[in-house]
């Protein structure tokens, strides 16, 4: 049950930073209250999966989730492009974060 908190919570992250990159500055209020709740709830579940997992390897899944998401947003919405070297470096992160459940 950890991981799959964990996961949900690794997903939350990529929600916040992307609403908070749409709140300019706290000024827009949707995104601002979108921001605040994933934020809040991603931290909670983040602190959840760590009372079972090992800090290190939970926030290191946490965070690789949460960039990569972030990140193919971004090549979605237009902000950033997909080039081969960032692709295959998000292959990468994605491995490592499955290496890392594997091994724990």
């Amino acid at each position: 049950m950890a991981w799959i908190i964990l996961v949900l919570s690794g997903m939350l992250e990529a929600v916040w930073a992307a609403a908070l990159g749409a709140s300019d500055g706290f000024k827009r209020k949707i995104p601002t209250l979108i921001f605040a709740v994933s934020m809040t709830v991603s931290m909670a579940g983040l602190a959840w999966a760590m009372t079972s997992l090992p800090t290190g390897t939970a926030y290191a899944v946490w965070v690789g989730i949460g960039a990569t998401l972030t990140v193919i947003w971004g090549f979605v919405k237009g902000y950033e492009s997909p080039t081969t070297a960032r692709v295959l470096l998000l292959v990468l992160l994605v491995s490592s974060v499955i290496g890392l459940k594997v091994v724990s």
